[in-house]
């Protein structure tokens, strides 16, 4: 009549069953065709499998007077009319993006890894770690391997215990490409996020149990569990570079060291890349998707950070906060945090950029890059100024480790001492330089009434002269727009199919 917990309750359930296989799987899932038959067929007494990863589009909330459709999300009235909604099942598995790849980080929490699934070939593939909501194992593992270890708690760590008992105990945990399960994220909140309660004391508990479980601050040592054969830093040689592990967690280079004019970009084989787009959901729609859509040509991951919920990117969250530039830094910080790639481009939301703006590799790990080539645009009249050397946030490209290390400590700064009106990582801002390029063709930071910063239409606003060098104006832009043709071209991209 009580609740007794999630991994109590999965205990409860394996001790009535009689079979020889459990797949545990989350209520709010749904799975492929067949998808029992097509895991047993390659299934191996001591593995645990999971199938590839999709996102589920449960439902949409309709607009009962003007039509208008909004992803699932919280209830509540039309965004674009105010009118009453209902909701409409759609129950479909949205095949990007695909995961198959997982890891945990230093703090053993569950995180994608992108970057490893360029690594994985076949049909039946490793992964590090995988998401708790569905694994499939034989009924004697469960508990010869105490899969729900009940001194966990109810919840949290369910996917890296899993890992770390599979592999460390002489396992192995793969992912099968040939089917798959659909699990739908309920994270943001109201009447869309978890039905029961769930504190953060109770995932910090269990957090805490794991890592003394698993000696994450030293992972040399052989685990507290006693079935393991292997101690964790096996397993992140076995997946090595494994993000996050190969690098300091808080920034522990010496004040020399910062200094040091080394650091030429290295790697092993092409840096990968990836997108961090942010947005504070105050922006025009149609200004919003003309530029969304456009971001979407880069055909890079995107991971995107925002301050209500939307539907944009491979990767997203949601996070709290007011607008302003502590909640700027805060939602930059979550998004590096969450990324496994090399090389990170900045992209914000209200600017159209140029695929030639991806092309750029940095030469050096330790230097801040910025493209140059931007016309800052106005939008009622598609009138355009230049200034030769704009360093700006939405033209960042950097390597994640140094973008890390900068906006960790930045973030800390600012809750301190507040904001000094530098947002641009460089010299300025830290001990790392910056280096300015410009790509083949211009980028568009479009200029509306909600930017966060103030736009300058003439060299005398300038409070430093040197930021208006090189002075240009012009009412068009190759190869964007001609004279009077701005409002078209956000036109053909916000249509796009």
């Amino acid at each position: 009549s009580e609740s007794i917990g999630q991994r109590a309750a999965c205990n409860l359930g394996a001790r009535i069953s009689q079979a020889k296989y459990l797949m545990k799987l989350d209520a709010h899932c749904s799975v492929g065709q067949g998808f029992d038959r097509i895991m047993l067929e390659d299934m191996q007494s001591d593995w645990t499998m999971v199938p590839k990863m999709y996102n589920l589009h449960c439902f949409d909330w309709v607009c009962r007077e003007c039509g208008h459709r909004r992803y699932q999300s919280p209830s509540g009235p039309c965004e674009k009319c105010g009118g009453e909604t209902e909701r409409e099942l759609v129950w479909y598995a949205k095949p990007n993006p695909e995961t198959t790849a997982m890891r945990f980080d230093r703090n053993l929490k569950f995180a994608y890894w992108p970057g490893y699934k360029k690594r994985q070939s076949g049909d039946l593939v490793d992964t590090m770690s995988i998401l708790g909501a569905c694994f499939l194992l034989t009924r004697e593992r469960w508990f010869d391997l105490d899969i729900c270890d009940e001194e966990h708690g109810s919840w949290g760590q369910q996917g890296t215990e899993v890992a770390c008992k599979t592999w460390l105990s002489g396992g192995r945990l793969v992912c099968t490409k040939k089917t798959w399960m659909a699990h739908m994220f309920r994270t943001q909140g109201g009447d869309f996020g978890f039905p029961y309660p769930l504190s953060g004391r109770e995932v910090g508990q269990a957090r805490t149990y794991s890592k003394q479980l698993w000696r994450a601050d030293d992972p040399s040592q052989m685990p507290a569990w006693d079935k393991a054969i292997y101690p964790l830093a096996w397993l992140i040689d076995k997946f090595a570079p494994v993000p996050d592990w190969d690098m300091p967690m808080q920034e522990e280079v010496s004040a020399s060291a910062r200094e040091a004019p080394s650091d030429t970009a290295e790697s092993q084989g092409e840096p990968t890349r990836g997108i961090l787009y942010y947005t504070d959901n105050r922006l025009n729609p149609r200004i919003l998707r003309a530029c969304q859509r456009q971001l979407e040509q880069a055909a890079l991951p995107i991971t995107a950070v925002s301050l209500q919920p939307m539907n944009f990117g491979a990767y997203g969250m949601v996070m709290g906060g007011k607008r302003g530039p502590l909640t700027l830094h805060r939602q930059i910080l979550a998004g590096l945090e969450s990324m496994d790639c090399d090389i990170v481009f900045f992209a914000e939301h209200d600017v159209l950029y140029h695929p030639s703006h991806w092309q750029f590799t940095p030469e050096r790990a330790d230097r801040f890059y910025y493209n140059t080539n931007v016309w800052k645009v106005r939008l009622k009249d598609g009138h355009a100024v230049w200034t030769d050397e704009l360093q700006q946030t939405s033209g960042l490209c950097a390597y994640r480790s140094l973008l890390l290390r900068h906006y960790r400590r930045r973030v800390a700064e600012i809750e301190a001492n507040g904001f000094d009106r530098h947002f641009e990582p460089g010299e300025k801002t830290g001990p790392h330089k910056s280096e300015n390029w410009q790509s083949e063709y211009p980028n568009l930071d479009i200029r509306h009434k909600n930017n966060l910063t103030r736009a300058k239409w003439h060299p005398s606003q300038f409070r430093n002269q040197q930021y208006a060098k090189g002075w240009k104006e012009a009412n068009a832009v190759e190869p964007w727009y001609s004279e009077g043709e701005l409002q078209n071209l956000l036109d053909i991209l916000e249509d796009e199919d």
